[in-house]
């Protein structure tokens, strides 16, 4: 099968551009909007990008039509001009995190002011336009704010009554009033984004210990940008080794695993030409065994159907020379045990064979899952090793979730999810970019 992406101004000329390429045969499978970002909103109009198929057969003639070999001699391109996706610019899954980035620099910080202009003219709207009557008292109506803040400003009778040999001190009250302001307003942000109230209680309180009385809108949110990304820390991505790399997708139901599976297996095949594998074991849902198929043939990787202990034995050892093993498993209710139980034995399977194999897991799991739910999720799987990929943030304007779970195990976070297109909509988790989501920075 050929899969290609067309973009044009309009829908209608995107297909048509679709049919000239591929014929008038081809299928369309899917048509999104493509929406202009940042400053190029201002100067480009938005695009259609339409997605089409064409069964291999019926493409031009001359095409080679012959399934890829895991010969080591086949060549990048080669191997793009046999797969699904076109011979011209290849999407491809970002599997390097941002490069580092010096936060206490003059361009960083001129940067988050402008990632963040939105929360920084709220800020200042708040600091500077206050009616006279309240700037000398202000309450705190978020009960969960860090008690530090809290008690800076319980009591504001000595800033009204100050005599006028004190009006030093007046004046630094006034001063820590503005830091507190801001940071009340960042710690309703951090709410409204669904941050639980415990971990912004943290991280308030760790920012305002460090501040300076005379800190600026700017540095206050400079300083809440980093802590962020330090809570949210390192990611950690799917890496070859020289053993074959068995790796696990565990999780509920609906939450996109296999799907998530094709795309990353699709940026190995194609990305790093590696000799990729599957195993499900998802035996329950109604046409899951046929969804893995249809991705694998795609892209040429086997497939096998485990049933058992011992069939998974048998698969590994099929598989021993490849060098990704990906392995599907059932979307498992965290309240039924036997089905716990049933995932636990498969995974005890690979780590028996830990001198052919090395093995890591990742629990799948939806950003629009009620954060209750998430915490009840992760006590049933705390027995295995497991990284976080976080599905659907196309679904939600509200990714406070990601923080929460980072905070609440100390697992790594590991990859994004965004749609259902493979192999694109998937990306190694950028801390830096969801630090600006949280904080209403935008795109």
């Amino acid at each position: 099968m050929i899969v290609k992406k067309f973009q044009a101004p309009t829908e209608r000329e995107a297909i048509i551009k679709a049919q000239e390429e591929l014929g008038s045969t081809a299928v369309v499978l899917n048509v999104k909007t493509i929406k202009q970002r940042g400053f190029a909103k201002l100067f480009k109009k938005d695009a259609v990008e339409v997605t089409a198929a064409l069964e291999e057969k019926d493409f031009v003639d001359g095409i080679n039509k012959s399934r890829p070999s895991f010969d080591n001699t086949m060549n990048k391109e080669q191997m793009i001009n046999r797969s699904m996706v076109s011979t011209g610019s290849l999407p491809s899954i970002n599997l390097v995190a941002d490069d580092s980035v010096n936060l206490s620099s003059s361009s960083t910080a001129s940067a988050i002011e402008q990632k963040l202009d939105s929360l920084h003219d709220l800020l200042q709207n708040q600091s500077f336009n206050k009616p006279a009557d309240v700037q000398g008292t202000v309450s705190n109506p978020y009960s969960g704010v860090a008690g530090s803040v809290r008690s800076l400003y319980n009591d504001d009778t000595d800033i009204k009554t100050a005599s006028s040999d004190n009006t030093e001190r007046q004046q630094v009250k006034q001063r820590e009033n503005a830091n507190y302001k801001s940071l009340q307003l960042i710690y309703k942000k951090l709410i409204d984004n669904e941050v639980d109230s415990r971990y912004a209680d943290e991280i308030i309180g760790e920012i305002e210990n460090s501040l300076k009385k005379e800190s600026n809108i700017d540095s206050i949110l400079s300083a809440v940008y980093q802590k962020i990304i330090l809570k949210l820390g390192k990611p950690r991505a799917i890496t070859l080794s020289d053993k074959a790399k068995v790796v696990f997708f565990i999780g509920p139901t609906g939450v996109g695993k296999t799907t998530t599976i094709a795309k990353i297996a699709s940026s190995f095949k194609l990305e790093h030409e590696a000799k990729v594998a599957f195993i499900t074991a998802d035996t329950y849902r109604i046409a899951a065994v046929e969804q893995l198929n249809t991705y694998a043939s795609i892209i040429d990787c086997p497939v096998s159907v485990v049933y058992s202990v011992e069939d998974m034995d048998k698969s590994l050892t099929d598989y021993k020379d490849y060098d990704l093993i990906l392995i599907d498993t059932a979307g498992r209710s965290h309240k039924a045990d036997d089905q716990m139980d049933e995932l636990k034995s498969f995974i005890e399977q690979v780590v028996q064979r830990k001198d052919e194999f090395d093995f890591e897991s990742y629990l799948t799991l939806s950003v629009t899952t009620k954060y209750k739910d998430l915490k009840s999720i992760a006590d049933k799987y705390d027995d295995v090793d497991w990284s976080i990929i976080f599905t659907k943030l196309d679904e939600t304007c509200s990714l406070g979730n990601i923080l929460n779970l980072r905070m609440l195990t100390d697992r790594p976070l590991a990859y994004t999810t965004s749609g259902q297109n493979v192999p694109n909509d998937i990306e190694v988790i950028n801390e830096q970019w969801i630090a600006k989501q949280l904080l209403g920075g935008g795109e």
